[in-house]
């Protein structure tokens, strides 16, 4: 059983910083993908970025220049810098795995910016 579990959200202003970081454990096959996305209320879920395990990213067109994910595939953790971060960028975020054709996801952490 995989299990992810998301850190570091919580209240930031406009133009600040959050670093969230999700852990994952249980049965970890190396070839993967882990990536983060993000609900906003009233909104569908959305894509934030990706990141597989030869480290090759992909991020939304929202994000670019602000956000930056990596990840320590010793520990098979990820995490999502998030810089210069905007009133849009309030949601609840969600980490990801996927492998052999299965996606899980985390509980998710829930980001607000607000002045």
């Amino acid at each position: 059983q995989v299990r992810l579990v998301e850190s570091g959200g919580g209240l930031v202003q406009p133009g600040g910083s959050l670093r969230l970081s999700c852990a994952a454990s249980g049965v970890i096959f190396s070839i993967n993908t882990m990536g983060w996305y993000r609900q906003a209320p009233g909104k569908q879920r959305e894509l934030v970025a990706t990141i597989t395990d030869r480290t090759a990213t992909n991020y939304a067109d929202s994000v670019k220049g602000r956000f930056t994910t990596s990840r320590d595939n010793a520990k098979t953790t990820v995490y999502l810098q998030m810089n210069s971060l905007e009133f849009e960028d309030t949601a609840v975020y969600y980490c990801t795995l996927g492998m052999l054709s299965q996606n899980y996801w985390g509980q998710g952490t829930q980001v607000t910016v607000t002045s």
